[in-house]
C-alpha cells in the first residue's frame, strides 16, 4: 500500500470516528469557548517551587502522544509549543456508572492531533513527572489529517522513537501550520522576529517619530532600483504597481513638516528567489529632518546593539560558524577603500569601459545596459561583500549608484550614503537625502537614459515628488533596515524562508 493510500485510510477512519462521536451526542467542533487559566510552563514552574495541594487547573491544547493502558491513559498535551502530561483514569473521569466518555471517547475516538480541553488537579507521578489528573475532558476539534510521526523523549532525555520527522524544508515552508505544531523550536524564531520589530519601534517612538502608513498600490514605483510587480485598477482603468519602497512618500511627509516618520512596510520586487531574496519582504524606513548620514551611523549602532541585547542579553550573537559582535564602534570603509582592499583596484577614477573589462576579467556576469554605478555595485557584491562578517559601515558611494542621495559635501562625484554589511550581506541602507529639486530632476533623467540602455531596474521620473521637493524639504537623513535579513542573523538562520511564516514558493507539484 502506498503512502497516499495509507493516509486516505487514516482519514477515512477519522471520518468514521466523527460519525460515531455524533451518534454519542458529542459535537466534534463545539462552538462554546473553553476557559484556559494557565500554561504548561506556569504549571511546572509553580509546582516545582511550592507544590500546592489540590491545585485545580483548566487548560487546552493538542494531543501529541497517547498511551492507553486499560483503565488508565497517559497523554501529552501541547499548548503554545510547550507540553504537559495528562493522567486520565477511568474512575476519576467517569465517577458515575456511565463510562462512555472513557471507554468510547478516550480509548477509541481520540487521536494524536486532536484539540481538547481538560480540567484537573496537578500532581507528581511516581516517575517524578509533573502531570494533571484529569477530572473533566472536552473535545474541542477533531483532527482529520494525521500529524507526522515525531520523536518522543523519555525522562532521561533519550529518544524513544523516530519515524518520519517533519524536516523536509519544502514541506515545512508549504505547511507552516504543521511545522509549528511538530517543531516547537520554530516558534521561537518568529517570537524573536516580533521582538526585533518591537525593539526598533520602541526606539523610534522614544525619539518622538511618528509611525505612518503609505500606499502599497502606487501609480509610479520608486525609491529603489528594482523591477516592480504590476496590476490594473479596473474602475480607474489605470496601471498600478506594488511598491518597491516607501521612500518617496515618507519624504513627502518630511516636506509636510514632520520631524521624523517611520513605517514598517511590506515591499515587493519582481526578482529571483534565493536564500536571501523573497519577492515580498519587510523593511522599516525612517526619515529624520535636520540630520545627516554621519549622525545616522551612530543611531544605527545603537538600534542594532539594542536588538541584540533584547534578544540575547549580549552584543555577541552566534551565526553559523561565526560569533558576530555588535559592540560599538563598528569599522568604517568608503566603497573605494573596501574595493581596493579586496581587489587591489583603484576604481575612484576608472572609466566605465575599463571598469567593465576588469569586472569581466574576474568572471562576474553583468548586464549590457549596466552603467558605472551598477558595475561598481556588482564588483563590490562579488569581491567584497561575502567576506565582511562583522558589522561594517561602507560609506561614500559613487553618485551613479544613488539617484536619491545628496552629493557628498567634499566630493561631487560621491553621495553621502552608507550600508551596513554583516555576515556577508547588506542588512541596511541609509543616506543624506537629496533635497534639491533641480538636481533630483537631473538624476531622474540620467536614470531614464539607463532605462533606454536596457536597465530594467532604473528609476522612473516622479513629477509629483519633484513638486513636493520644490516646496522645500529640510536637510534629512533616511534609513531602511531589512527586517528579514536582520532576523536571519539574530536567530542564526541560513535562509530567508526560515524567518518568513509563508515564503513565496513555486506552484506545488509544478516545474517552474
Amino acid at each position: 500500500m502506498n503512502t497516499s493510500d495509507t493516509l486516505n485510510k487514516v482519514e477515512r477512519d477519522r471520518y468514521d470516528k466523527i460519525a460515531r462521536l455524533e451518534e454519542l451526542g458529542i459535537n466534534p467542533y463545539p462552538s462554546e469557548p473553553f476557559k484556559v487559566d494557565t500554561t504548561p510552563e506556569k504549571i511546572v514552574a509553580t509546582y516545582e517551587k511550592e507544590a500546592p495541594d489540590n491545585w485545580q487547573v483548566s487548560i487546552a491544547g493538542r494531543i501529541m502522544s497517547r498511551r492507553v493502558m486499560g483503565k488508565t491513559c497517559f497523554m501529552s498535551l501541547q499548548y503554545e509549543g510547550k507540553k504537559i502530561q495528562l493522567f486520565v483514569q477511568r474512575q476519576t473521569l467517569c465517577p458515575s456508572d456511565d463510562k462512555i466518555l472513557y471507554d468510547e471517547v478516550v480509548k477509541k475516538l481520540l487521536d494524536i492531533g486532536d484539540l481538547i480541553g481538560v480540567q484537573g488537579v496537578v500532581f507528581r507521578t511516581k516517575a517524578g513527572e509533573i502531570s494533571i489528573k484529569v477530572t473533566h475532558l472536552t473535545l474541542l476539534a477533531k483532527s482529520i489529517k494525521p500529524l507526522p510521526d515525531i520523536k518522543e523523549v523519555n525522562q532521561a532525555g533519550e529518544g524513544i522513537k523516530r519515524f518520519n520527522d517533519f524536516t523536509d524544508p519544502e514541506a515545512r515552508y508549504r505547511q507552516r501550520y504543521v511545522d509549528l505544531i511538530v517543531n516547537p523550536h520554530v516558534r521561537e524564531v518568529f517570537i524573536k522576529r516580533a521582538q526585533i520589530v518591537k525593539t526598533i519601534r520602541e526606539y523610534f517612538d522614544s525619539k518622538g517619530y511618528l509611525e505612518v502608513e503609505t500606499p502599497i498600490l502606487q501609480p509610479l514605483y520608486g525609491g529603489a532600483a528594482a523591477k516592480p510587480f504590476t496590476t490594473h485598477h479596473n474602475r480607474l482603468n489605470q496601471k498600478l504597481f506594488l511598491r518597491i519602497s516607501n521612500e518617496l512618500y515618507l519624504k513627502r511627509l518630511i516636506v509636510g513638516d514632520y520631524k521624523g516618520v517611520y513605517e514598517f512596510s511590506k515591499d515587493f520586487r519582481n526578482e529571483g528567489m534565493s536564500r536571501f531574496h523573497n519577492p515580498e519582504f519587510t523593511q522599516v524606513e525612517v526619515y529624520v529632518a535636520y540630520q545627516d548620514y554621519q549622525w545616522m551611523m551612530g543611531e544605527v549602532e545603537k538600534i542594532i546593539h539594542n536588538v541584540a541585547q533584547a534578544l540575547h542579553g549580549t552584543a555577541k550573537v552566534a551565526v553559523g560558524e561565526h560569533t558576530i559582535d555588535f559592540s560599538t564602534p563598528w569599522k568604517r570603509f568608503t566603497m573605494y577603500e573596501i574595493i581596493k582592499e579586496y581587489t587591489g583596484l583603484d576604481v575612484s577614477t576608472m572609466e566605465e569601459e575599463t571598469l567593465r573589462k576588469e569586472i569581466t576579467k574576474r568572471g562576474i556576469t553583468i548586464d549590457k545596459g549596466a552603467g558605472k554605478g551598477k558595475l561598481l555595485d556588482e564588483l563590490f557584491g562579488a569581491t567584497c561583500e561575502p567576506h565582511i562578517i562583522q558589522p561594517t559601515f561602507i560609506t561614500d558611494y559613487p553618485i551613479e549608484t544613488s539617484p536619491l542621495a545628496k552629493k557628498h559635501r567634499d566630493d561631487p562625484n560621491l553621495v553621502e550614503r552608507f550600508e551596513v554589511i554583516c555576515n556577508g550581506k547588506e542588512i541596511l541602507n541609509a543616506f543624506s537625502e537629496l533635497n534639491d529639486p533641480v538636481d533630483q530632476r537631473r538624476r531622474f533623467e540620467a536614470q531614464a537614459q539607463l532605462a533606454k540602455r536596457g536597465d530594467e531596474e532604473a528609476m522612473v521620473l516622479d513629477e509629483d515628488f519633484i513638486r513636493a521637493l520644490s516646496y522645500g524639504m529640510p536637510p534629512t537623513v533616511g534609513l531602511g533596515i531589512g527586517i528579514d535579513r536582520l532576523t536571519m542573523i539574530m536567530t542564526n538562520q541560513s535562509s530567508i524562508r526560515d524567518v518568513l511564516f509563508f515564503p513565496q514558493m513555486r506552484p506545488e507539484g509544478g516545474s517552474v
